[in-house]
C-alpha cells in the first residue's frame, strides 16, 4: 500500500513538469530562466532526497538562454532579432565610439566601409538599433552578420610565429646531441674579421672575441691567403662540443653582391673543413661537429627582420648586457671582464660598431632558446 501511494505520488509530480528535461526545471513565462534544483530519491531508503547539480547541463541551460535563435549569415530575420539585448548594446557602442583604425580591425569592416561607418554617425547622428546600420553605404545583411560575430567573438592572432629549431639547423642532427652538449661556439664571418661566441648551456659566455683577417677580399680571392686567416682563427677557437656557422642569406638577384656571396661561402666551406673531425661521422656513430644556422632564422627570433632584410643586433645586445647586471634571472650572463671590454663597444655612430660580435651572440642564444622551446617533442626527432 506504502509502495502504491509513492508510485501514484511521483507521478503526479511529474505530470507538473511535463516536457521539462534535465536537472532544472524552468517557468513557463519570464525574460530568464530561473534555475532551480530538482532532486533524485535515494535508492537505499526512498525517502531521503539528494539534490543533483551538474555543470554540463548548467552550461547548456546558460548557453540556450543567451540567444533564442542565433542567426545565419543568409538569415531573413531582421539584425536586432539575432542578438540578445547585451550584445547589441556592446555592438552598438562599438560602431557609435569606435575610430576608424579600431573599426578596420573588425572582419570585413576594413578599407572602405569602416571609412562609411563614420561618415555616417557623423552625418546623422549614433546607430540607435542594428537595422539602421543597414544604411551604411557598401554594408548588406550578411556582411552586417559576419562583422557583428565577429566583434563578439574576436580572433586573436598570435603576434610572434614559433620558430622551430628543426626548420634551420643543418646537416641533420639528433635533437638529444644538441641538448647533452655542454657548450657551443657561434661563429659570424664579416668582410674582414671573423667573430665567436662561446657559451654553455647554463647561458654563460665563456669567451666573446673577433680576429681580423687581413686577406679577405685582397687580389682574387687566393686560396692560400684564406687559408692562412682561416687557420688562424680556428686556433684562436676554443673546444666545444658544436661550432654553429652562420648561413648568410643574399639575394641570387643581386649581382652586385656576387664577390660578397662567394667570399661567405668560401669562408664557410673552409671552416667546415678545418674544424670538422678527419675520421667520417657513420664510422664512430657520432653527430657532425660542425653545423649551420640560417640568419634570417636568427633574426626573427629577436624580432630585427625588416621585410626579407636583418637590421643591427647591436640594440639587442646592449639590452642584454643591462639585463645581465640588473636581473636576478637574466636571459645569459656575462662575465665582469667582457661586460667592462664591450660596455662602449657597440654604440650608434662608433667606427667599430661589432655587427659581427653582435650577431655571433644572438646566434647563440637563440640557438640555447629555440633548442628549449622544441624539448616537448619526442627525444629522439632528428633535427632535420
Amino acid at each position: 500500500m506504502w509502495l502504491a501511494k509513492r508510485f501514484l505520488s511521483s507521478v503526479v509530480q511529474r505530470g507538473q513538469y511535463v516536457g521539462q528535461s534535465g536537472l532544472f526545471r524552468r517557468p513557463q513565462h519570464g525574460s530568464f530562466h530561473e534555475l532551480e534544483l530538482r532532486y533524485l530519491q535515494c535508492t537505499c531508503c526512498w525517502r531521503s532526497r539528494v539534490p543533483v547539480a551538474g555543470f554540463e547541463t548548467l552550461n547548456a541551460t546558460l548557453a540556450s538562454t543567451s540567444t533564442s535563435d542565433p542567426c545565419g549569415e543568409d538569415s531573413p530575420k531582421p539584425l536586432d532579432a539575432c542578438f540578445t539585448p547585451e550584445q547589441r548594446g556592446f555592438i552598438l557602442q562599438l560602431l557609435n565610439t569606435a575610430t576608424q583604425a579600431e573599426l578596420a580591425t573588425v572582419k570585413l569592416l576594413r578599407g572602405r566601409r569602416c571609412l562609411n561607418i563614420v561618415e555616417y554617425r557623423t552625418k546623422h547622428g549614433p546607430f540607435k538599433s542594428l537595422e539602421s546600420v543597414l544604411n551604411v553605404p557598401q554594408l548588406k545583411h550578411k556582411s552586417a552578420v559576419i562583422a557583428f560575430n565577429s566583434m563578439l567573438n574576436p580572433v586573436k592572432k598570435e603576434r610572434k610565429v614559433k620558430i622551430q629549431l628543426a626548420k634551420f639547423i643543418r646537416p641533420e642532427v639528433d635533437r638529444w646531441w644538441l641538448e647533452d652538449a655542454s657548450s657551443i661556439v657561434s661563429i659570424v664571418c664579416g668582410t674582414n674579421n671573423i667573430a665567436w661566441a662561446h657559451v654553455d648551456h647554463g647561458m654563460k659566455v665563456l669567451e666573446w672575441r673577433q680576429q681580423e683577417c687581413p686577406n679577405f677580399f685582397k687580389g682574387t680571392y687566393m686560396a692560400s691567403s684564406y687559408l692562412n686567416d682561416i687557420a688562424a682563427v680556428v686556433a684562436a677557437l676554443p673546444s666545444a662540443d658544436f661550432y654553429i656557422i652562420e648561413k648568410s642569406s643574399i639575394s641570387l638577384q643581386n649581382t652586385a653582391l656576387f664577390p660578397v656571396m662567394a667570399h661567405m661561402r668560401t669562408v664557410e666551406a673552409m671552416l667546415f673543413a678545418l674544424l670538422e673531425p678527419k675520421f667520417t661521422s657513420q664510422e664512430f656513430n657520432i653527430p657532425p661537429r660542425v653545423l649551420n644556422m640560417m640568419r634570417t632564422a636568427v633574426g626573427r627570433h629577436f624580432g630585427l627582420m625588416v621585410g626579407e632584410s636583418r637590421t643591427s643586433g647591436a640594440q639587442t645586445v646592449r639590452k642584454l648586457m643591462t639585463q645581465s647586471v640588473t636581473q636576478k634571472l637574466p636571459r645569459i650572463n656575462f662575465p665582469q671582464e667582457l661586460l667592462v671590454k664591450y660596455r662602449n663597444f657597440f654604440q650608434m655612430g662608433s667606427r667599430h660598431r661589432g655587427e659581427e660580435l653582435c650577431d655571433a651572440l644572438l646566434q647563440a642564444l637563440a640557438f640555447y632558446e629555440l633548442l628549449s622551446e622544441s624539448s616537448s617533442s619526442p627525444p629522439h626527432d632528428p633535427i632535420s
